[in-house]
């Protein structure tokens, strides 16, 4: 997973450090060090559970009914076009 997302990274160009951390991968911009989001791993097939850096400096799932959960593909295009504001901060 982690060489998936290093290639959709290098593809969009470059600036995102892929960690591996507690269940999950954490994004974090190459020229700060500060988060972008974190995707956990499901469990299921190839769904990772997409989440974002709270004000309180934790991870929180996005969306009002639970978790966010898509396959890695989508997970990363939503991550890169960040239609709600709260990665790219």
């Amino acid at each position: 997973m982690i060489a998936r997302i290093e290639a959709f990274n290098e593809a969009m160009g470059g600036g995102v450090l892929v960690v591996r951390q507690s269940k999950g991968y954490c994004l974090l911009r190459d020229d700060n060090g500060r988060p972008i989001a974190r995707l956990r791993p499901t469990g299921k097939d190839n769904l990772v559970a997409v989440m974002r850096r709270s004000y309180r400096d934790t991870w929180e799932h996005i969306g009002d009914f639970g978790p966010m959960v898509m396959p890695l593909d989508e997970a990363l295009e939503y991550v890169a076009k960040d239609p709600m504001g709260v990665f790219w901060r």
